[in-house]
């Protein structure tokens, strides 16, 4: 036998021992053991520290991809659904709006009144923007446009600001910083409609102006926004930490086979409570990327 076919041999023996069920291994595959185990979480821990830092520079650093144009195709796209035309991106409204998310990081406040009492139509005024009809969504935290416009169309006040039928025009602002001392995304949304009349318009809108509140998401909601909020780096962790479990489930099948002094104990069911300590770990992963808020 050759060298290279004696190896071909133990490395298929060694993957079929880590990965099956069978007698050679007792029906503990190396995977779902004790050692096994620790180094999936290992890689899993090191996938997403290691591209929360290639993104950020920091193990711990929060990634977000959010950004204006996207923010701006997925507003648009939801309006096209109802048939609605699609907003233009406004300059004007954009600087409004990084004006409104920089007061947010100096003042250290998450709403859409400053403490001091200056509202969100202050910042339309401060660019010079005259409007006959004017509105506002803020977001924190989400990791991408699509889970930012996601969270905005399940709030009912959210949804209606993105399919108004008398907003033209939107600026955004996607501004990093910290608040109330930690790293915090933050995403302002200005829509607007300019006014051909300024006094009229700037009576109407302060009157009529929709200014968007943060109700409570569902937990299912949540659930929904966290998975389109995951990074590759997490897909990839799930990934891993699913062929674990379906490992652990199939062990747990074999278990009447396993040795005599092992099916006399806890660990005849070892199968069963390590796949379920690894669905607490998927969701302890997917929660993570449901701090999101609006």
């Amino acid at each position: 036998m050759s060298r290279s076919t004696h190896n071909r041999r133990n490395i298929r023996s060694h993957m079929r021992s880590t990965f099956v069920p069978h007698k050679a291994n007792q029906y503990r595959p190396y995977l779902v053991r004790r050692y096994g185990l620790l180094v999936v979480a290992a890689i899993a821990a090191i996938l997403q520290l290691g591209y929360n830092y290639s993104q950020t520079g920091q193990v711990l650093g929060q990634v977000s991809s959010t950004n204006a144009d996207e923010l701006l195709i997925n507003t648009n796209n939801e309006r096209t659904k109802q048939n609605l035309p699609k907003l233009r991106m406004s300059p004007q409204l954009s600087r409004a709006a990084t004006m409104k998310a920089q007061d947010m990081y100096a003042k250290q406040y998450w709403a859409h009144d400053a403490p001091d009492g200056t509202q969100p139509w202050h910042w339309f005024q401060a660019v010079g923007y005259d409007y006959s009809v004017a509105g506002e969504n803020l977001a924190k935290n989400f990791s991408n446009s699509q889970a930012t416009l996601t969270a905005w169309m399940n709030s009912p006040k959210h949804r209606e600001n993105i399919l108004n039928n008398q907003y033209a025009e939107v600026g955004f602002a996607v501004a990093q910083g910290t608040l109330n001392d930690t790293p915090t995304t933050i995403v302002v949304a200005l829509y607007g409609a300019p006014s051909t009349s300024a006094v009229a318009g700037a009576t109407t809108a302060l009157a009529a102006a929709t200014q968007t509140g943060s109700p409570a998401q569902a937990p299912i909601s949540r659930l929904g926004i966290a998975l389109q909020s995951l990074t590759p780096a997490a897909v990839a962790s799930l990934v891993i930490l699913m062929m674990a479990l379906i490992i652990a489930l199939i062990a747990h099948a074999y278990r009447n086979k396993l040795p005599s002094q092992l099916r006399r104990t806890w660990y005849r069911h070892h199968g069963v409570i390590k796949a379920s300590s690894i669905a607490i770990l998927m969701l302890f992963t997917v929660w993570l990327y449901s701090n999101g808020q609006i």
